[in-house]
């Protein structure tokens, strides 16, 4: 099958020779006394011009097949076999001096943490013309003004006061641009791109999609790019390697991949996607397609049926909801400005009732979830839990009242105590609210993980032991054992692999309907909130300017912000790869504003039965 895969790569143009060749790659680890084999034995080309995607979920040997072609695994404790050719020439056998003239002047790469990735201590103008000064491309003003150049090109503004930044002042678009404004600083043959964008909200992620395809073009060079969102690879990919267990299990063009795939795994990954407009005839959400493990076909999707009577009050009903966070000069200073992180927040949520918060990152959602739990006091509005006032309750009152509100975080691990096995982390709460004795906990704990889809057995278990879907799972099933009304789900589901995404929005939903639960669903992900959502409200600088049913406002977005959240969003179709899209290069601006601040009283106008937006003036970004 492997010949057959090489045989099958690049498709290329009769006489034009690759920029990089792999040829039966294999990566082994030390671990112990012995030896694991993590990439075995794959193969792939990229010419000039060229994108290929390399695909596959958390643990697939994606990034490790990245930093065996930039030779950049320690030798003490890995081993690199195989051949990796750059325009002809062979990188696995060069000595290590030469090979750093490679890394940075003929392959650039682009990390995914990029505030991990760059130097805090120095400039991002300093950082770039470093690259440049290393490789002998030029030294002193020149370079910092190459630096400040380069930086315009990947579209920063004010690139020439930016160039005196250090990383932590820019935004995570922003970083991930200077990433990208290193790795071309030399003009290199091959670009790498490992998860760029996998960390950035929908809006700064297409812009930084836009952004490589016009570089690339302009350039010439052939792209590399790693990621495990099959939204993402028909965006910009030419052609797709899908990868599983480090081994190669399909490739091709991306449009025959997306249209023919032959491997069920690659099936599995497509049909995980979410997209928008996908809703069924009711606009009703529906699952995700997902595998069956016990068959191995691809489970249907299936229509959830409309749980929600808005004939009674609502489960959690909130009005003018307020939280700023003071900014001071120092131990002594007054307070010269605030972050209006909420601002004269409302909405309702009824018994069974999915509604969504979505905006990018800094426009408010997390903080509305703390506050309405009281995990941040906020500084006035009114928030009632099934007509119980969660603001008048003393503290020990308020602990008592968060059995029937509960909270699933993003990120699983760090909510889970490394050091306390998964069964007591569930039956803690449990035990904390005097609902049973240890005998029933133990229950408890076994029927919460059948619940969520886990073997019993694995109460005894550590967190480490586990990946990222079954962490979220066991957070989940931690959340239900209170038998909440209400659970806040605070971007439960993006920093997961596409197709455990797919699996564990799949557990959400089933949860709803078999226990009547309600949820706050925050996320910025707005595929994901169309399948969930019965409800939509988008938030912008801590204000609600648009709420609806979701088929409403996916079908008929008012607010410009709106619009501009959904057509951000990757669309999972090869055949308009080459589309130039309009993407807003803007950032979300800051909600800081002065101490002597006074918000201006919003209007809203009704522009269907439950639809709302917020009047905006002309520049709505004020």
């Amino acid at each position: 099958m492997q010949a057959d895969l090489v045989a099958s790569a690049g498709q290329k143009a009769a006489g034009t020779d690759p920029i990089l060749r792999v040829e039966n790659l294999k990566t082994t680890f030390r671990t112990g006394p012995g030896w694991t084999q993590i990439v075995k034995g794959i193969s792939f080309e990229i010419g000039a011009q060229e994108t290929l995607a390399v695909v596959g979920e958390s643990g697939s040997g994606k990034s490790v097949t990245a930093l065996s072609i930039m030779r950049l695994l320690d030798p003490e404790f890995s081993r690199i076999e195989g051949s990796v050719s750059l325009s002809g020439r062979e990188l696995l056998t060069l000595p290590e001096a030469e090979m750093r003239k490679v890394r940075g002047r003929q392959i650039g790469m682009i990390f995914q943490e990029a505030l991990t990735s760059l130097n805090p201590l120095a400039t991002v103008g300093k950082q770039i013309a470093e690259t440049l000064y290393i490789h002998g491309r030029m030294n002193g003003a020149a370079a910092d003004a190459e630096a400040v150049r380069l930086l315009e090109r990947v579209r920063i503004p004010a690139a020439r006061n930016r160039a005196n930044d250090l990383p932590h002042n820019l935004s995570g678009g922003m970083r991930q641009r200077v990433m990208i404004a290193m790795a071309l600083a030399c003009k290199p043959q091959l670009l790498i791109a490992d998860e760029p964008t996998t960390a950035l909200d929908v809006t700064i992620q297409a812009q930084i999609l836009q952004l490589i395809k016009e570089l690339q073009r302009e350039e010439g060079m052939g792209v590399l790019f790693i990621t495990h969102d099959m939204g993402v690879v028909a965006e910009i990919a030419d052609r797709t390697v899908v990868m599983y267990g480090g081994e190669l299990l399909e490739q091709g063009p991306t449009e025959r991949i997306f249209d023919n795939a032959q491997n069920t795994y690659t099936k599995t990954l497509i049909a995980a996607v979410p997209r928008l407009g996908t809703m069924d005839g009711n606009g009703q959400p529906q699952h995700f397609p997902v595998i069956d493990k016990a068959t191995g076909a691809l489970r249907p999707p299936t229509q959830r049926r409309d749980t929600v009577d808005h004939g009674h009050e609502p489960v959690l009903s909130v009005r003018n909801l307020v939280k700023r966070f003071d900014l001071s000069s120092g131990l002594f200073g007054g307070v010269h400005g605030r972050v209006h992180a909420v601002e004269n927040v409302s909405f309702d949520l009824h018994a069974g009732e999915t509604l969504s918060l979505v905006g990018e990152s800094g426009c408010g959602k997390s903080t509305t979830g703390r506050a309405i739990m009281r995990l941040v006091e906020p500084q006035s509005g009114e928030v009632h839990l099934a007509g119980t006032d969660i603001m008048a309750l003393d503290k020990r009152r308020v602990r008592d009242m968060r059995r029937h509100i509960q909270m699933i975080f993003q990120d699983p691990f760090a909510s889970l105590n490394p050091r306390i096995r998964v069964g007591e982390a569930i039956a803690e709460p449990y035990l904390t609210h005097k609902l049973g004795n240890r005998a029933q906990a133990r229950a408890k704990v076994a029927d919460l993980l059948v619940r969520v889809g886990l073997d019993p057995a694995v109460a005894s278990r550590y967190p480490q032991q586990f990946s990222g879907g079954q962490r979220q799972r066991i957070c989940i099933a931690r959340a239900l054992s209170l038998e909440p009304k209400v659970i806040v789900a605070d971007e439960s589901v993006s920093g997961l692999d596409v197709s455990i995404k797919a699996q564990v929005v799949n557990l959400l939903l089933d949860l709803q309907e078999s226990l009547g639960l309600s949820y706050l669903f925050i996320s910025h992900d707005m595929a994901v909130v169309e399948r969930m959502s019965h409800r939509v409200a988008v938030m912008y600088l801590g204000e609600i300017v648009e709420m609806g049913p979701a088929a409403s406002v996916f079908a008929n977005p008012q607010h410009p912000y709106t619009k501009r959240l959904i057509a951000a969003v990757p669309v999972p179709d090869p055949a308009r790869r080459n589309e130039v899209r309009k993407v807003a290069n803007d950032e979300i601006k800051s909600p800081i504003r002065a101490a002597d601040f006074v918000p201006p009283t919003r209007v809203y106008r009704t522009v269907a039965s439950d639809h709302i937006v917020q009047d905006w003036e002309g520049d709505w970004k004020v």
